[in-house]
């Protein structure tokens, strides 16, 4: 038996391909506490190819130790992207040969009802994630390109594992995850709340569990993964029963270009005012509106902060649109849960930025006492982990960089029996 396995991975945009390579030591599936698992885990490399498809992509590869290279050049499909990828760690001494490549896992924004756990990316597999497409339109196809691209590249011995984005999610109740339309549409269509973000979800979840409420029998966690894509999720015993995103990643919170939620006869009726087509304007929902429609300047949290911080009125206004959308997700869902123990802020937002994390949550501390401490909340970015709130808070919350990519290894190693 093998003493150790490179798990490759994977999560693929529609022009772009993210990649992280561990060596992973077989002891780590038989710990039981998540950083315990971690500790057996050895990042080789991690980089990513962007603007696939375009002239003038850009790959970038990086080694521990503060190795990077970037090089711009054309990459034509996602296809060249892996050959790309795997040549380029050979030319720089990660592997030797692609035959050392044991596994790939693929993160898959969408599952449907079909998924409630990772899964051996099958034929059948495929065609599920296939028949997906139209729920997440950007992501399903690049995820499919993407595993066939790694299935004409490696040996037919390396299995690949689908890690879905929903799964976590399946621990909802009807009465959370449907939506009040005749019945008929969830039966024929699949119509109801599918959720997004899962892995991390799971993530911040377990490792507020088994390291900071230890002591508690029962434990009830908000999450709240707010990075350019936004979601909150309500985590009773270490399962899901609320989150915000739905039918697809388009709901919930406003995000840096999504609406998040809306009044849904906007639709209809901007399509009599403009002549623009559901598609059109369904286009705009997901593009061009959050805080980018409402700024005018940047969908990026940071270049409306500069804004913001100029005295910029619409970067304001957009600024105390995004918050008070957080704020109401955290009251909806400490009511849904009765208490709450902990909230977990994280990804790219919530992980480095303090002005939306602080104003977020002074929208909700009149109501559920929370009280964030100013220098704890400046210190927390860029990767660092702790409490941001006051010690008399009512509500600890704390900031925990999120890690997808070791769950979608872990989860990898799992269904394949490593």
């Amino acid at each position: 038996m093998a003493s150790s396995y490179k798990i490759m991975c994977v999560n693929a945009g529609s022009s772009s391909l993210k990649f992280k390579l561990y060596d992973m030591k077989d002891k780590a599936l038989q710990e039981k506490k998540l950083r315990n698992k971690a500790q057996h885990l050895t990042v080789l490399c991690s980089g990513i190819v962007e603007r696939i498809g375009h002239e003038d992509a850009i790959f970038t590869i990086k080694k521990p130790g503060g190795f990077k290279k970037t090089d711009i050049l054309p990459v034509q499909d996602h296809e060249y992207a892996v050959h790309l990828v795997m040549n380029g760690m050979k030319e720089h001494g990660i592997i030797e040969s692609i035959d050392e490549i044991t596994a790939v896992g693929h993160r898959i924004v969408q599952g449907g009802k079909y998924f409630n756990d990772s899964a051996l990316f099958t034929d059948d597999t495929e065609e599920k994630i296939r028949s997906l497409i139209p729920l997440a339109p950007l992501h399903n196809p690049a995820h499919i390109t993407c595993f066939e691209a790694f299935r004409k590249v490696l040996p037919p011995t390396v299995g690949q594992v689908a890690v879905f984005d929903t799964a976590f999610h399946q621990t909802m109740k009807p009465k959370e995850f449907l939506y009040p339309l005749p019945f008929e549409y969830y039966e024929k269509y699949s119509v109801r709340r599918y959720g997004a973000h899962g892995t991390s979800h799971k993530y911040l979840s377990t490792i507020a569990r088994e390291e900071y409420l230890t002591g508690n029998e029962h434990t009830n966690i908000i999450t709240l993964h707010i990075g350019s894509g936004a979601s909150v999720c309500a985590v009773k015993d270490g399962e899901c029963v609320a989150t915000s995103m739905g039918l697809t990643p388009l709901a919930g919170v406003m995000m840096g270009t999504r609406t998040g939620d809306i009044d849904p006869s906007i639709m209809p009726y901007l399509m009599t005012c403009t002549g623009l087509s559901a598609e059109q304007i369904y286009d705009i929902y997901n593009h061009q509106s959050g805080l980018l429609g409402i700024s005018g300047i940047s969908n990026d949290t940071r270049d409306v902060e500069q804004a913001y911080e100029r005295g910029d009125i619409r970067s304001t206004l957009a600024v105390e649109m995004y918050c008070q959308k957080i704020a109401d997700y955290i009251c909806m869902y400490h009511g849904k849960l009765g208490h709450v123990d902990m909230i977990v802020c994280s990804a790219g937002v919530f992980e480095n930025a303090p002005l939306y994390r602080e104003d977020s949550f002074a929208n909700c501390s009149e109501a559920l006492g929370i009280k964030i401490d100013y220098e704890k909340n400046q210190e927390m970015i860029l990767g660092k982990e702790g409490f941001i709130s006051t010690k008399d808070s009512r509500i600890p919350v704390i900031v925990i960089p999120t890690d997808e990519e070791l769950m979608i290894a872990l989860d990898t190693a799992r269904i394949l029996g490593l």
